[in-house]
């Protein structure tokens, strides 16, 4: 059999025979994801006169972006989804003290290496951090999931990025990304299945993997993917009973471009507004003035993002100046937190802690902006009106340098505060 990339892999597997980059498949689906938007899913579901889901063990559903409901419609959205869950008798929801779902999904043991995973979030591409291939769909797209368990992809090429050389403290993974995304591009990676490989990824935790793959989708991938290795079996452990198997890529399967980095010497990166591709390394940007940072999101809310941002915080307090809003990504985490110390050191710095969930991620509460102000966060995302007034600036960076940026009150290069 002729050497197949991972995307290969996955979708000969869910299709059931042998496919090649640019073949269009029906493919099985092994898990569906859905959050607040599962209320349009549901309507979708409807409106096709489905009469069950195809499969309640493979459909997860939480809230994550309204929580606690910040309007009327948020919580009527809940209202149905809850009612729908009980009627159908859905094993896999979590209501909204469990946290954002991207996290939460790993956490709970839903992932596994080589599945193929649809979720109505375009940041569903996390999942690639364990191993496998997921990507973000629309709602009727997830209503057709739903009712049939499959659904047609085309099979993307592949880029491989091999990533070399050594980071240097407190350097980390969204500094990595927020590099690549914008040496690529905003579409640079257009339907591709990014594969990051390499010396630097392999030092990475799963959480920076979370990183990594969550923003893939910023450069346009159709999944991102990272292979599993020990630390990926550790972070599974008692996470899931289920028996896997790692499916990787081989190494002399044909992928559409190659790229070679070395990483020795990265700067701290910092998206500048209004697009993600327009990265600048910290020293170009100190000294742009904030009024508010953020530390939280799927893409940044995990314990080794907090433990950075308390690093740098520990013993000092962020002037009046500056809103600090923590957010951490789930509800393990957020124990985690408080139980080792970290959120009252957070907290005696000067943070806000708001409860596990998107809120300001997406502008819908908990920490929006006015016309004229300045956010510096941890989220994935700073297009114009992104949270809150469409005069307002964000800039994206990692824990440390969003930190760093909050004591000083402009943006800050964390290997000074170090």
């Amino acid at each position: 059999m002729a050497a197949m990339t991972f995307a290969q892999k996955v979708l000969s597997k869910a299709s059931g025979k042998e496919v090649h980059p640019g073949d269009v498949v029906s493919a099985n689906i092994d898990l569906a994801m859905s959050h607040e938007n599962a209320a349009l899913v549901l309507r979708s579901f409807k409106e096709i006169g489905a009469k069950e889901v195809w499969d309640p063990e493979k459909i997860v559903l939480l809230f994550d972006h309204r929580v606690p409901a910040n309007t009327t419609k948020a919580a009527e959205g809940h209202q149905s989804v809850r009612k729908f869950v009980r009627a159908e008798g859905l094993p896999n929801f979590y209501d909204l003290r469990e946290g954002i779902c991207h996290q939460v999904l790993p956490e709970k043991g839903h992932v596994l290496p080589g599945m193929l995973i649809v979720g109505t979030d375009s940041h569903t591409t996390t999942y690639g951090a364990l191993g496998a291939f997921s990507t973000g769909i629309g709602a009727t797209e997830m209503a057709a999931v739903w009712a049939t368990g499959e659904l047609w992809m085309k099979v993307p090429s592949t880029f491989r990025f091999n990533l070399t050389g050594k980071l240097e403290d407190p350097v980390a993974a969204k500094d990595v990304i927020l590099h690549l995304i914008g040496e690529m591009g905003a579409d640079g990676c257009d339907y591709r299945c990014a594969e990051f490989i390499g010396p630097v990824v392999d030092a990475m935790s799963v959480s920076g993997r979370m990183t990594m793959c969550n923003m893939s989708m910023e450069m346009g991938a159709k999944a991102g993917v990272t292979f599993p290795d020990e630390r990926t079996r550790d972070y599974l452990k008692g996470r899931t009973s289920r028996q896997w198997e790692p499916l990787l890529s081989d190494m002399d399967a044909e992928v559409e471009k190659e790229f070679d980095m070395d990483l020795t010497g990265l700067s701290p990166q910092v998206a500048y507004p209004h697009s993600v591709d327009n990265v600048k390394p910290v020293e170009e940007m100190a000294g742009v003035p904030v009024d508010q940072a953020v530390i939280g999101s799927c893409t940044n809310g995990r314990a080794e993002d907090l433990l950075a941002a308390e690093r740098i915080l520990h013993g000092r307090r962020i002037p009046d100046s500056v809103r600090l809003i923590v957010v951490p990504a789930s509800r393990e985490v957020y124990l985690w937190a408080a139980d080792s110390g970290t959120l009252s050191s957070l907290v005696r710095s000067g943070a806000i802690v708001t409860n596990p969930g998107c809120g300001p991620c997406l502008g819908a509460h908990q920490g929006l902006l006015a016309p004229g102000e300045r956010c510096i966060a941890t989220t994935n995302r700073n297009f114009r009106g992104r949270m809150g007034s469409p005069e307002s600036e964000v800039y994206l960076a990692s824990p440390a340098t969003v930190a760093a940026s909050a004591l000083k009150g402009q943006i800050a290069d964390p290997r000074e505060v170090l």
